[in-house]
């Protein structure tokens, strides 16, 4: 079987691009990420992807007056690479409906909690565990979905629990959450690499 091509998209540190990498290096999943495309400069996932031999991107939105121009910009570029995956890996921005549409079910996004928990519109990164040390749940973790319109909103593909522990602090359980994460990436684009993954209305069966 071919390997699968990935385009990433990013906005940090890229420590699930980091993941990622690091298991394609192992054989652990028949893909080959072609690009990685950055909404920051000084994202640190661009040395990442560099020191890797990976081609990278960085597309600044404020050369674009619209959502949707950016994002046709990036299309373009997946285009150009023959594309069959998109994995967000922290990045922090909406996809356009355009965009949505070229890639429906092959757009894969990392989570840190249990969806449908602590997600949606502005819950991201550390605002995420903020939120969960508040409410003062006993269980979070993480959650691989594809991509819909919606923020979060998309089929969940794999989840993992993660235990909250009365003296955490937002730090340590971040870091927790983050090695569960740095897990289920690399799993759930080997499965899709593998033509495992179908989607029944809002389940995702794993074959």
């Amino acid at each position: 079987m071919p390997s699968v091509k990935i385009g990433v998209l990013i906005s940090g540190g890229g420590t699930n691009l980091q993941s990622l990498i690091d298991n394609i290096d192992e054989g652990k999943v028949n893909g080959e990420i072609k690009l990685v495309i950055s909404n920051r400069k000084e994202a640190y996932g661009i040395i990442r992807a560099e020191k890797a031999g990976i081609e990278t991107l960085y597309i600044n939105r404020k050369e674009f007056q619209r959502e949707e121009e950016y994002n046709k910009r990036i299309i373009e570029e997946f285009i150009k690479r023959d594309i069959d995956l998109v994995v967000l890996a922290g990045y922090l921005k909406v996809l356009s409906k355009e965009f949505i549409e070229k890639y429906r079910g092959r757009i894969i996004n990392i989570h840190p909690s249990l969806i449908p928990s602590f997600c949606g519109k502005g819950c991201y990164g550390e605002k995420v565990h903020e939120m969960v040390l508040e409410y003062g749940v006993k269980l979070t973790g993480a959650t691989v979905h594809f991509v819909d319109e919606g923020t979060d909103t998309g089929p969940i593909i794999i989840q993992r629990a993660v235990e909250v522990k009365d003296d955490d602090t937002v730090d340590t359980l971040k870091t927790r959450v983050l090695e569960v994460e740095h897990q289920l990436l690399p799993e759930a684009v080997r499965l899709f690499c593998e033509d495992r993954l179908s989607i029944e209305g809002r389940k995702v069966i794993i074959k």
